[in-house]
């Protein structure tokens, strides 16, 4: 017979066989179509693996949460209870490139001992993760680990952090172009910002991204711990900022502290996110940064009205022709506003000069704004405002109040330039302000994209890309990029590009020209990204005297929503070319880009409801390759068991409206 010592003793050897049993746990989910698979091991660092087809797209790769109490989640995890879910939604979208949004996935719930979690996600197209803490008091987080390892050293397309202010490489505007460069070759000591794009074996894509990011700083990406890996690199907490001098209308960091974030103790982190792809052509039309986003948060929506809008900045206010002084005044203002009516262009907007740079609440002497806003009006017009964050921020109240009650439609907010845990608490905070008083906002100088747009739908655009204002004083290859950045950048969300240019060049006669900018590409290169470009508040960024002279092409973008019911990829490979279709209501969208280099394509129409269509068509004329503004205009019928033979020229392009005729 047993004795009671030596019962106890028997309990613990078997406690502890259980506690290391339970320790070296390993968990495992696949994708709803059994193609990718996820492995989680919890021994001394939780790790996770993916597979897709029996490949291995991530190698093991440790995550974890490290408190400024000493406390690491995910270290030596005692994993205390799992839960496996099917999930199969459909998410009814709100101005965005689709009305319905497919949400299934399967999904684990890790619970440790400790207060936390983790929660595991694997779609049929990638893999998403993310912690969550069920602490009583706030806690200081004081790093993350996130890791992205891979088996090979493959080729990525690394957007640097450029342009650091004040010395500090996570103050930055978060635009570049890509380095398309091995893993091992990712430069020292620098970061860069996501989304980054992985070249696999078998042509597979890995996507890193991260969605939901909420009282936390934004993912850089820098050098993981083996020569062919990456790894989250995060902004620590400001402590101190200052008015920058040179720039007055945004805010300097002097100071960071030695952690990351401060926070509530019961809370969802931001979700990391790697997307995975067969083909080229998928990353075109992926939806997983808005299905992981927090639902919206605005009450009525009804307001919110996406468009197209008149801009000045970019052309320089160069207006011509008229019998006032250009510039920024009432006079040119209301210019804009009649050229915007007269095109069925919903807003026009005022950029940087209209207001005092220190106080946005103090209006230039030549602008009457309560007349432009009543003039435009009267046109079914409305009106923007362009603002720096650092004075917004000081009078965001005030500021929201006045400007909505004179009939501003919304805000474009330039210069954030950060992503820090206190920069994206404004964001959220400015989101929040702005819903409350109707009014749209388009985020500049920002960072990517990770679902504010779902959350807060009168986020109407983002920048966080190498824009078209990057021709009026440098010289990169563009077309290579254009065609880039929608398997890319355009994944994380809406990208305020600024397309429209008329004076269009080519390799060899684009140049730099700040005030007559140019392009680089075709006419016909420029009027595809309105439709392959997501931005449900998009630009027409040349000015309204040359637009006028180009009826053909203004009436054109003018004719394409910013918005869809239905987008198909149709066929690209990354940085050679893109062609995509969207659909609202009964008429569809095409849209073909090339870059530098001319190429055939055929476009399979087989998307096409049965029945008959006609299609308002502008190819690359046959001088485009000497010409780039030479372009040929025809309307054509079409029938959905029709392939489409066109010609892409130099940096070209090609666009089509298709709608059905009895």
């Amino acid at each position: 017979m047993l004795t009671p010592k030596f019962f106890f003793l028997i309990l613990l050897i078997f406690s502890g066989f259980q506690l290391q049993a339970q320790k070296n746990k390993s968990f495992a989910i696949t994708s709803p179509d059994g193609n990718i698979q996820v492995k989680i091991d919890a021994g001394q660092k939780l790790r996770w693996t993916a597979m897709h087809q029996s490949q291995t797209i991530i190698a093991p790769s440790a995550i974890s949460l490290a408190l400024q109490s000493g406390e690491v989640l995910g270290n030596n995890p005692e994993i205390l209870n799992s839960k496996s879910e099917k999930i199969n939604n459909k998410i009814a979208a709100l101005n965005y490139k689709k009305d319905t949004v497919n949400d299934n996935y399967n999904q684990l719930t890790l619970n440790c001992k400790g207060d936390y979690g983790i929660i595991f996600r694997a779609y049929n197209d990638g893999i998403a993760y993310r912690f969550f803490t069920k602490k009583k008091d706030s806690i200081i987080i004081k790093s993350e680990e996130a890791g992205f390892n891979f088996t090979d050293d493959d080729s990525a397309f690394i957007p640097y952090s450029n342009d650091p202010h004040n010395k500090d490489k996570y103050q930055c505007s978060f635009e570049n172009t890509y380095q398309h460069i091995k893993l091992s070759q990712f430069v020292k000591d620098t970061v860069a910002f996501a989304p980054v794009l992985v070249e696999l074996a078998n042509n597979k894509k890995a996507v890193i991204t991260e969605a939901d990011l909420e009282e936390y700083p934004g993912m850089f990406l820098t050098n993981g711990k083996t020569a062919n890996g990456l790894s989250g690199d995060f902004a620590p907490y400001v402590l101190a900022q200052l008015q920058n001098e040179r720039n007055p209308v945004q805010a300097l960091v002097t100071k960071r502290a030695e952690y990351i974030a401060k926070t509530n103790g019961t809370r969802n982190f931001p979700w990391r996110i790697v997307i995975i792809s067969t083909s080229d052509r998928d990353l075109l039309n992926n939806d997983m940064v808005y299905r992981l986003a927090s639902p919206s948060r605005a009450g009525d929506v009804s307001w919110i009205k996406p468009g197209k809008v008149a801009w000045d900045w970019w052309n320089d206010w160069n207006i011509s022709h008229v019998d006032f002084r250009a510039g920024v005044n009432t006079a040119t203002y209301k210019y804009y506003a009649d050229f915007a009516s007269a095109n069925h262009i919903d807003y026009i907007l005022l950029d940087e000069g209209w207001s005092n740079d220190r106080d946005i609440m103090e209006i230039v002497p030549g602008i009457d704004l309560q007349q432009i806003i009543d003039y435009a009006k009267q046109k079914n017009v409305g009106v923007w405002l362009w603002m720096g964050s650092y004075p917004l921020d000081q009078k965001i109240e005030e500021a929201f109040t006045t400007y909505s009650k004179m009939g501003v439609k919304g805000f474009k907010i330039d210069f954030m330039d950060r992503d820090d845990q206190n920069m994206v608490e404004y964001y959220y905070r400015v989101a929040k302000t702005a819903a409350a008083h109707h009014i749209m906002v388009d985020f500049h100088g920002a960072y990517k994209p990770t679902g504010l747009q779902r959350t807060y739908p009168n986020v109407v655009n983002v920048e966080g890309v190498y824009g078209m204002e990057q021709l009026k004083w440098s010289n990169p290859d563009m077309p290579k990029f254009n065609v880039s950045i929608p398997f890319i950048r355009m994944i994380a969300g809406p990208m305020d590009y600024t397309p429209g240019a008329m004076r269009n060049g080519t390799r060899e006669s684009f140049r730099p020209v700040n005030s007559m900018p140019m392009s680089q590409g075709t006419r016909c290169h420029q009027l595809a990204m309105y439709i392959m470009y997501e931005a449900p508040f998009e630009m027409l960024s040349d000015n309204p005297t040359v637009y006028m002279r180009e009826n053909e092409s203004v009436n054109f973008i003018s004719a394409v929503p910013t918005t869809f019911d239905e987008t198909i990829a149709l066929d690209g490979k990354v940085s050679e070319y893109a062609v995509m279709a969207r659909r609202k209501k009964d008429t569809w969208y095409v849209g073909a880009m090339s870059n530098w280099n001319a190429r055939d394509i055929t476009i399979d129409l087989s998307f096409l409801k049965d029945g008959n269509y006609e299609a308002e068509i502008f190819k690359d004329g046959i001088n485009a390759d000497r010409d780039a503004t030479d372009y040929k205009k025809e309307i054509i019928k079409l029938s959905p068991n029709q392939k489409l033979n066109i010609h892409l020229s130099n940096g070209g392009g090609w666009a089509a409206r298709i709608y059905p005729i009895k």
